[in-house]
């Protein structure tokens, strides 16, 4: 357990030789930080376990303790913020109030910031952090660096307390001895294939059809979301994506969220044409699949096969 403790200076009367005799033999390490406080006139503990994250079949989970405990006077307004250990990896901090998210410059790991209701003075408060890691399972151990809890408590005197934490991957054998580092790729590996489409008169005489696609993620880049683009012939427009998923067209997610790495899956892209499209070859779409997370676009390690080409016929009836 890591535990970083500031406490609170009950100030006695000093005559004026103490006082002098105290100032020259102070030592340099009792200077005043910038915001010329003490640490001793401080009056917040906080205290961090260390992150394990278990083996489970979507990659790795785990939870990390935070205790805080306040000795101030009266009230202090509280917040707490986290700085992921792996990007992507934080899940949830069981705070009533929402978290806000900020990237960190030059880094894929972000910086969560989450309310919590005022705490009183002499109040010891526990929390729980929960983090996920979408990679591979491995036999071995494996750590990462990085990971922190800053606890920021408002009164007279505003004070940041921060501490890092230790996080280790249990192996699939159950061991966590001679960790290895954990390195994440940076760079997605995902790829799409389309298969053709036919689209079938309807009673109102438009035309709707479906794109099979395949859509498949390699790597543990993190991503929150994968995108598919359609570039369509004139008139044939997109009508969604099954399983549903949000689509602001000619855009639609990739259904099911976020990906394991090698995992695959079906979907189908709806397009249609409007009543009054000659019968026939509607001519050629594609599919071009792109990921992003939190303000970053990710680039890909083979942009070839991000692109999928399909041909489009339409039929006044199901063959």
């Amino acid at each position: 357990m890591t535990t970083v403790k500031t406490r609170h200076l009950t100030a006695g009367i000093l005559g004026a030789a103490t006082a002098i005799a105290t100032l020259a033999t102070a030592p340099a390490a009792q200077a005043a930080p910038r915001d010329g406080v003490l640490p001793q006139q401080r009056d917040t503990s906080v205290t961090v376990g260390r992150l394990v994250l278990e083996p489970t079949d979507r990659g790795y989970r785990g939870s990390v303790p935070l205790t805080v405990s306040y000795r101030g006077r009266g009230t202090a307004d509280l917040r707490v913020t986290v700085t992921e250990p792996v990007a992507g990896a934080f899940a949830n901090l069981d705070s009533d109030f929402p978290c806000l998210f900020a990237e960190r410059e030059g880094e894929l790991r972000r910086d969560i910031e989450c309310g919590a209701n005022p705490i009183r003075g002499g109040e010891r408060r526990e929390y729980t952090i929960d983090f996920g890691v979408l990679t591979t399972t491995q036999a071995y151990a494996m750590s990462a660096v990085g990971g922190a809890v800053a606890v920021r408590t408002v009164d007279a005197q505003p004070l940041t307390v921060t501490t890092g934490f230790d996080t280790v991957f249990r192996s699939t054998t159950g061991s966590l001895r001679d960790p290895r580092p954990y390195v994440q790729d940076t760079q997605t590996d995902a790829s799409v294939q389309a298969g053709a489409a036919t689209l079938v008169r309807q009673p109102d005489g438009s035309f709707l059809g479906r794109v099979p696609l395949v859509v498949r993620y390699d790597g543990d880049a993190p991503h929150d979301t994968l995108q598919l683009e359609a570039l369509l012939p004139d008139g044939v427009q997109v009508r969604g994506i099954d399983p549903s998923a949000v689509c602001a067209f000619p855009w639609c997610e990739v259904p099911g969220g976020r990906f394991m790495p090698g995992e695959e899956r079906a979907m189908e892209l709806l397009i249609g044409a409007p009543a009054g499209t000659a019968p026939g070859d509607l001519g050629t779409g594609s599919v071009r699949l792109s990921a992003g997370f939190f303000m970053h676009d990710l680039s890909d390690v083979d942009p070839s096969d991000n692109t999928a080409g399909f041909g489009i016929t339409a039929l006044d009836s199901a063959v």
